[in-house]
């Protein structure tokens, strides 16, 4: 077992919330077209108040940091927050689009000991990555900190989210992580909006391109070992759904704390409430921790319930955290070819809705009837 998956074990064990992602603002440069947030300032916590709420995740046992947005540099304080967490002794990774990061900025960042910094990229065209950004020449500004950073010897990753935009660039993005010496990583899941607005869904890629992304081994691995399937996993319905509220959570800019940034259901607020007593406390912490494989709505009767990737906050944001997430079927079935339960059960529905039509449309009109 390695040492990350033993602290992980202990930390599940003892009821530690290992890792935390903290926003410290949704404000940004870019409005890419994919973003899922709303990137207006509604009160975003002060300096004073993220060094409290740095003390208290330190005091309730994390290690694992990260810091996201919006973008953390248009945050002027947001070096001072940085030191300061490492100060606290946090593992420290950071999410970022790099624009606004020089030569000094990197040099800086390397001297604090930042782990890892993961930069958005979405082509190797700066032409598509620019549309995507809707900022012009941020391509050219984001791989120059990509090499400043590179050169001071930081851990970097460019992370790509697929889209029908640039669904076609993933092999030239790949070519160029390669060529600056950092690791790549894809992502093909489309958030919904903050608002409910399901709409950038539209955004996602077809079963088509999940297949080859899934197909790839230098992206996913053993591609055989994805496509094992088991029918009557018994222990596969003890386990739990995914880390969310169990040894990891979600701090929002404004303190709000969800079991992960892709499961919006709030358990509480840092400002009113300590955080150790949000998360050993909040019922719907709790409601979350109490869910096992076995209490899913259709997926304990799926195929897949052995190796299913689902994500309970995208079923969450459909309607029921118990149940299926759609993405996560398309991406099991691009994987296996073998449909989910969930998506059997809605082409099912969708047989019976149209032989209700055809038998409608074939029963006689009022004008025949009453003629």
């Amino acid at each position: 077992m390695s040492l990350l998956n033993e602290m992980s074990r202990k930390a599940f064990d003892l009821g530690v919330p290992i890792s935390v992602h903290l926003d410290v603002t949704y404000r940004c440069n870019e409005r890419c077209v994919h973003c899922y947030l709303d990137h207006e300032d509604h009160g975003e916590m002060t300096t004073s108040e993220i060094k409290g709420v740095l003390d208290q995740l330190a005091e309730a046992g994390v290690f694992f940091l990260t810091f996201s947005g919006g973008e953390v540099f248009l945050r002027r304080d947001f070096f001072e927050i940085l030191e300061y967490a490492r100060r606290l002794q946090f593992n420290v990774k950071v999410k970022t689009n790099a624009v606004m990061i020089r030569e000094s900025e990197a040099k800086r960042i390397r001297a604090l000991g930042v782990d890892t910094i993961q930069i958005s990229v979405y082509s190797h065209r700066a032409e598509v990555h620019d549309a995507i950004t809707k900022l012009p020449g941020s391509f050219v500004r984001t791989i120059k900190a990509i090499r400043f950073m590179r050169d001071q010897g930081l851990k970097v990753t460019i992370a790509n989210v697929l889209m029908t935009w640039n669904l076609h660039d993933n092999d030239g993005l790949q070519k160029l992580a390669g060529e600056l010496g950092v690791h790549y990583t894809l992502d093909p899941t489309i958030t919904p909006m903050m608002d409910g607005d399901r709409g950038v869904l539209d955004l996602g890629v077809g079963q088509e391109e999940l297949r080859q992304v899934f197909r790839d081994t230098s992206l996913v691995g053993d591609v055989e070992e994805f496509c094992a399937i088991s029918t009557n996993d018994q222990d596969a319905l003890e386990n739990l759904p995914c880390s969310a509220g169990h040894t990891s959570c979600y701090v929002s800019p404004y303190g709000d704390v969800f079991p992960c940034v892709q499961f919006p259901l709030p358990t509480g607020n840092v400002r009113t409430r300590r955080f150790i007593d949000i998360w050993q406390n909040s019922d719907e912490m709790n409601e979350v921790r109490a869910i096992r494989v076995k209490d899913l709505s259709t997926c304990t009767s799926c195929s897949h319930v052995s190796n299913c990737s689902r994500c309970p906050g995208l079923a969450f944001m459909e309607g029921n955290m118990r149940g299926p997430s759609t993405s996560d079927c398309e991406r099991s079935f691009a994987r296996t070819g073998v449909p989910s339960a969930n998506m059997l059960a809605k082409a099912q529905a969708k047989t019976r809705v149209a032989a209700n039509l055809v038998q409608i449309r074939a029963l006689p009109t009022l004008a025949g009837a009453t003629a």
